[in-house]
C-alpha cells in the first residue's frame, strides 16, 4: 500500500483491493476520491487526522481516475463516496463530504 504525499492518507489500488481492504482484519474505510473534486481534497486532513486516531479502523484511498475497475464494482458515481467494509463486505455506503463529527456519529453506529 503506498502514501499519497499530501493526504497522508494510505492509498490503495485496483490491484491491492482484496489484500488492503477486503482481507483486512480491521473494519476499513475506503475514500473513493478523485483529484479534480474539490469536495475530496477538503476531506484528506480529516480522513488522515480520523486514520491517525483510530485503532479499531483502517482508512485507505482510491483514485477513481487511476483504478477505474474497483469503483465500477461498487457503482461509485459520486465524489466523494466512503464505503466502510468489515470482514470483505461493505456495510456502509456515504456520499458526500461531511464534517468529522458527523462521519465519527456515522461510523460509530455501525461499528
Amino acid at each position: 500500500m503506498s502514501v499519497t504525499p499530501a493526504a497522508a492518507v494510505p492509498a490503495t489500488s485496483d490491484d491491492r483491493f482484496v489484500a488492503d481492504v477486503l482481507e483486512s482484519e480491521l473494519p476499513v474505510l475506503v475514500d473513493f476520491w478523485a483529484p479534480w473534486c474539490p469536495p475530496c481534497r477538503a476531506m484528506r486532513p480529516l480522513l488522515a487526522e480520523l486514520d491517525g486516531q483510530r485503532d479499531d479502523l483502517r482508512v485507505v484511498s482510491l483514485n477513481v481516475d487511476e483504478h477505474q475497475a474497483t469503483a465500477i464494482r461498487y457503482s461509485i458515481l459520486s465524489m466523494p463516496t466512503f464505503i466502510l467494509f468489515r470482514a470483505g463486505a461493505p456495510i456502509l455506503t456515504l456520499v458526500g463530504a461531511r464534517p468529522k463529527a458527523r462521519l465519527q456519529r456515522e461510523l460509530s453506529a455501525v461499528l
